[in-house]
C-alpha cells in the first residue's frame, strides 16, 4: 500500500520537478508540497506574492503594449537623448527589446505557478524571482515617466491614441484573457471545502467579466462611422524631406517626398553670420554634417555663428550613408531610424554628394513642383547681426530672392505676425498653438499646426467650421495616420510619405453594425467556452 501510494504520488515527478525547478528552484522532490483538498495553495507569506505575479504580468503587458504603439515618437525619445548625451543612438529599440523580455520573463513564470496549482502544488516563488519583479515595475515606470518628459508629450494621450483605434480589439483581447484564466479560477473553486472560499474566488472574476461584457456600450472608437461619413483622406507633408529616404533637409530628402506624391514640405531654417538663410534643424552641425572632420574644434558651436561660406564646405549626406550603406552592417548609434531600409546605388551616390541647403533654393524647388511649405524659423543667438532682424530678413529671401507664390506659404512665426500679414498678405496665416475660434479669426489664421496629442475630432470639427484646417505632427504610423483620418484632420506632417501614401482607407475602419456583430459573437462565444471550463 504505502509503495502504491509513492507511486502514484511522484507519478509525473519529472514533469513536476521541472516545473518546480524554474519556478521555485526546488528541484528535489523531498522539497516539494502537495496542497491539501480544501487549503491554500500557498503558506500566507506566499499569497502576497502570487497576486503581485499577477499584476506584474498585467504591468508588464501594458508597459509593453504601451511602448510599442509609441513607435511613432521613438525619433522624438532618441533625439532628446542625443542632446543630452551629446552622441546618437537607437535607445528607443533597446528598451523595446528589454519590455519584450521582462514580458516573457513574468509571463513564463505567470505559467509556471498555473500549471503548478494544476498538478496540486503548493507555490513558493524563489527570492531572485521576488526581487526581480520589483526592479522590472521600477524600471518600467522610471522610463515611463522618462519618456513622458523626453517627448514633452502627456503620457496618458500618448497612450490613448493607440487604445481609440484599437479599443474593438482590445476588448477582444481583454475577453479572450478572461477565457483563459476561467480554467484555474474554476480549478480552485471546486477545489475548496468552504462556501465563503469559493464565493470569494468567483466572485471577483466575474464581476470583471461583467464589466468586459458591458464596456462596449460606453466605448468609443472615431473609425467606428457609418458609411459615407469619412472624410478625404489628409494631405501629406514631408517632415525635413523624406529623413527615412534621404539625408533630412537637403536637397535630395525633399526631391524624394515630391517623388511620392508629398503635398508640401517642412523644414526648419537658421540664419547665417553673414545673414543667409539655410535649413538646419538641430542647434549645432555635429549630428548632420562632417563638421568633425573639417572644423573638430568648432563641433559645439551654433550653427548661426557659422558664415555660409563656411557652411558650404560641409557635406549633408554622408552621415546617413553610415546608417544605410548596403555593404557594410548598420549600428544603433548611426541610424536616426530603427526601420531604415538600404539605399541603391544611385542614391548613395547622390546622398554623398548633399549639401546644407539653402532656403531660397528650397523655396525655389516648392514652387516649381507647386508645393506647400511649413518652416520653424530659429531666433539667432544674443550678439548675432541679424537677432533682431531676422523676420526681416526671411522675408526678404522669401519675397525677393526666391520667387515663390505667396499662397504656398504657410507662416508659422508668431512674432511680428501683423507686419507679415502687412507685409506678405497672401501667405496662409498658421497658428502654433489652440486657441479660441474668434482669437484666431481675428488674427486671420486659416490652418492649425498642432502635435496630435493636443487635437480631438470634436476639436477640429469645430475648427473645420470656422473654416480652419488642421494640420497634426509628427504622424509616422499606420494606425496613427488612420486615426488622424478618422478624426478629420485635413494634413499630418510625417516622415514617412513613402509608406502612408499607400493607404487607401485607415486601418480599423468598420460601420456600427458591423462592431456590434463581433461584439456580440465574442460575448457569446467566451460565455460558451466558460460554462464548459466550469462544467467540466
Amino acid at each position: 500500500v504505502v509503495r502504491r501510494r509513492l507511486l502514484q504520488r511522484y507519478e509525473h515527478q519529472p514533469f513536476i520537478s521541472c516545473l518546480a525547478g524554474f519556478y521555485s528552484c526546488r528541484w528535489k522532490r523531498y522539497q516539494r508540497r502537495r496542497t491539501e483538498p480544501g487549503k491554500c495553495c500557498c503558506k500566507t507569506w506566499e499569497c502576497v506574492f502570487f497576486p503581485l505575479l499577477v499584476g506584474a504580468f498585467c504591468f508588464s503587458l501594458v508597459f509593453l503594449y504601451m511602448w510599442g504603439e509609441a513607435k511613432n515618437d521613438y525619433n522624438n525619445f532618441d533625439w532628446y537623448n542625443y542632446g543630452n548625451l551629446g552622441f546618437w543612438f537607437l535607445w528607443s529599440l533597446v528598451l523595446l527589446i528589454v519590455a519584450a523580455i521582462l514580458f516573457m520573463y513574468i509571463t513564463l513564470l505567470l505559467v509556471l505557478a498555473m500549471c503548478l496549482l494544476a498538478e496540486g502544488q503548493q507555490l513558493y516563488l524563489h527570492w531572485s524571482h521576488k526581487v526581480g519583479r520589483p526592479i522590472q515595475v521600477e524600471g518600467c515606470s522610471c522610463v515611463g515617466v522618462y519618456f513622458h518628459v523626453s517627448t514633452l508629450h502627456p503620457l496618458t494621450k500618448i497612450l490613448f491614441s493607440p487604445c481609440q483605434i484599437t479599443a474593438p480589439y482590445l476588448h477582444i483581447g481583454a475577453i479572450a484573457i478572461m477565457v483563459l484564466l476561467s480554467w484555474p479560477v474554476a480549478l480552485h473553486a471546486i477545489r475548496a471545502d468552504k462556501k465563503v472560499v469559493r464565493v470569494i474566488i468567483v466572485g471577483p472574476y466575474l464581476a470583471i467579466l461583467l464589466f468586459l461584457f458591458l464596456i462596449p456600450l460606453g466605448m468609443y472608437s472615431p473609425c467606428i462611422r457609418e458609411m459615407g461619413t469619412l472624410g478625404p483622406k489628409p494631405t501629406l507633408i514631408g517632415h525635413r524631406g523624406a529623413p527615412m529616404l534621404a539625408p533630412e533637409n537637403t536637397e535630395m530628402s525633399f526631391q524624394k517626398t515630391i517623388e511620392h506624391g508629398g503635398d508640401g514640405l517642412e523644414t526648419d531654417v537658421t540664419i547665417s553670420y553673414d545673414g543667409v538663410p539655410f535649413l538646419m534643424h538641430d542647434r549645432t552641425l555635429r549630428r548632420t554634417t562632417n563638421i568633425k572632420e573639417v572644423y573638430p574644434n568648432d563641433t559645439a558651436q551654433n550653427a548661426a555663428l557659422f558664415s555660409w561660406d563656411t557652411l558650404q564646405e560641409l557635406n549633408a549626406g554622408t552621415w546617413f550613408l553610415k546608417a544605410s550603406a548596403i555593404k557594410d552592417y548598420c549600428q544603433l548609434d548611426d541610424k536616426p531610424f530603427s526601420c531604415m531600409g538600404s539605399l541603391s546605388r544611385a542614391d548613395q551616390n547622390q546622398a554623398m554628394n548633399q549639401s546644407i541647403y539653402k532656403l531660397s533654393n528650397f523655396l525655389r524647388l516648392a514652387d516649381s513642383q507647386n508645393k506647400l511649405v511649413i518652416f520653424d524659423l530659429y531666433r539667432p543667438p544674443e550678439k548675432h547681426p541679424y537677432r533682431n532682424s531676422w523676420i526681416n530678413r526671411t522675408l526678404e529671401v522669401i519675397l525677393n530672392e526666391s520667387g515663390i507664390r505667396p499662397h504656398l506659404v504657410l507662416w508659422l512665426e508668431n512674432d511680428m505676425r501683423s507686419f507679415v500679414q502687412s507685409v506678405a498678405p497672401g501667405f496662409q496665416q498658421t497658428m502654433g498653438s489652440k486657441a479660441p475660434v474668434k482669437d484666431l479669426l481675428m488674427d486671420n489664421i486659416v490652418k492649425l499646426n498642432l502635435a496630435y496629442t493636443e487635437m480631438s475630432s470634436e476639436d477640429i470639427r469645430t475648427y473645420a467650421e470656422a473654416n480652419i484646417t488642421t494640420n497634426l505632427y509628427v504622424v509616422n504610423e499606420p494606425w496613427l495616420f488612420s486615426l488622424a483620418w478618422c478624426s478629420g484632420a485635413h494634413s499630418v506632417t510625417t516622415n514617412a510619405v513613402h509608406t502612408l501614401k499607400n493607404l487607401s482607407q485607415p486601418l480599423f475602419l468598420m460601420t456600427p453594425q458591423q462592431y456590434n456583430i463581433m461584439w456580440i459573437l465574442t460575448d457569446l462565444t467566451s460565455v460558451l467556452l466558460i460554462s464548459l471550463i466550469f462544467a467540466l
